[in-house]
């Protein structure tokens, strides 16, 4: 998985998949937001968490990096909590780097 820091072992399948969905997005920018976050959390997100990862990621790359550039806001039906917890991430964090 390109960028990806943490390796899938011990991951149960449906992790494994989110983890490899959250690096190949297409538009890297989405690869590093997602896959950043994935390689800290997703050991401990728990199943509501998985599904609201999963329905955002169900979103197009443009509008994932608009919702979270703050130049467009974000979609009613993406609007659950994971979203402001990827961006609590980054925002304490620090920049992205890739």
């Amino acid at each position: 998985m390109s960028g990806t820091t943490r390796s899938s072992e011990g991951l149960d399948p449906r992790r494994k998949k989110i983890l490899l969905r959250c690096w190949r997005r297409g538009m890297r920018e989405v690869d590093l937001l997602l896959g950043q976050f994935a390689d800290a959390r997703l050991a401990e997100l728990s199943e509501d968490e998985l599904d609201q990862l999963e329905h955002l990621m169900e979103a197009q790359d443009a509008d994932i990096f608009s919702w979270f550039a703050g130049s467009k806001p974000i979609d009613p039906a993406y609007d659950r909590p994971i979203f402001y917890q990827i961006k609590a991430f980054h925002t304490h964090k620090g920049p992205i780097h890739g």
